[in-house]
């Protein structure tokens, strides 16, 4: 790839808006149209020059395709470089602003998906897991421990099994109506389960509040995975378990409407690459045979002391 061609690739107004753009978070091709007010033609040709320059990457999910700006290799070299010029115009600024109404809406249909389906949780949940016995692959996998945390407990579904390892239990959960439905559940045990609202991205935990952490079957929901680890790596204690349970990738492209799904599961290196990012050791990734013909995984992670 020669340095014309990249140069190229730049030599458009639309392209540095949208380079600038996925600079800052992975956007598909209907979420810059919903942002640049353009048509969607138009944004497939210079995402496919920008592609051609090699300024852009792109991860398939099913019938929904992923853009983000290049990070490694010569093409991440070269955005590195040029990236101080990318000043934050205010067209540029108006550019984020709107982009970042468009994950929050995003993430507003996924608390509202929670709140509509709260009642009938327990039967889609049986439509995926079906008699399987998670309990004793958790239960002989954790330590007992003081505190532990559930991100995304939804209703509460595992709060009874972890009170078995755990003094006492902090279920965070964005969606009101789940935390109802837990709430009328614990009533009684107010002293050993604390459920808080808040979104998996600011975990609403001081630092090292855990001693253990769990988050199950939510992952694929969630924008940016990543950052639901690294939050989890900053409320744990040193050396403290992170256990995840989630699907492995599949191509079941009705999961998004039925599940309210974002992510048609994660490639295995996926996970443990962003597990090392965020400060992470990995055990094994174990396989779990579920319904629909589908595949899970159940992996264990430990909290690097970096002290």
């Amino acid at each position: 790839m020669s340095i014309v061609s990249r140069f190229k690739a730049l030599s458009d107004p639309m392209r540095l808006r949208i380079i600038h753009l996925l600079l800052h978070m992975e956007l598909n091709v209907n979420e810059l149209v919903a942002v640049l007010r353009t048509g969607q033609s138009r944004v497939s040709h210079h995402l496919r020059l920008l592609a051609v320059g090699g300024l852009v990457t792109h991860r398939r999910q099913g019938l929904w395709t992923f853009y983000s700006a290049a990070r490694d290799g010569e093409g991440g070299t070269f955005l590195k470089a040029v990236r101080s010029f990318l000043k934050d115009t205010p067209e540029n600024q108006a550019d984020l602003e709107a982009a970042q109404r468009v994950v929050t809406q995003r993430e507003s249909e996924t608390t509202r998906f929670f709140d509509n389906i709260a009642e009938d949780w327990d039967a889609l949940r049986h439509e995926i897991f079906g008699d399987l016995d998670l309990a004793s692959l958790i239960l002989n996998t954790i330590p007992s421990v003081d505190t532990g945390v559930d991100l995304g407990c939804g209703a509460g579904d595992l709060v009874p099994l972890l009170l078995r390892r755990c003094r006492r239990v902090i279920g965070v959960d964005n969606s009101p109506r789940m935390l109802e439905s837990a709430h009328r559940r614990f009533q009684s045990q107010k002293g050993a389960v604390d459920l808080r609202i808040g979104g998996l991205r600011h975990l609403p935990l001081r630092d090292g509040e855990a001693d253990l952490a769990i988050i199950h079957m939510v992952l694929h929901h969630l924008e940016e995975p990543v950052e639901v680890f690294r939050e989890a790596h900053r409320v744990l204690k040193p050396q403290a378990p992170f256990l995840i349970v989630d699907f492995l990738r599949h191509d079941r492209e009705e999961m998004r409407q039925r599940y309210g799904d974002r992510w048609l599961g994660f490639d295995r290196e996926q996970i443990h690459a962003w597990l090392r990012q965020s400060g992470f050791s990995s055990g094994s990734l174990k396989t779990i045979g579920l319904q629909k013909g589908l595949e899970g995984f159940f992996l264990q992670a430990t909290k690097i002391d970096m002290s």
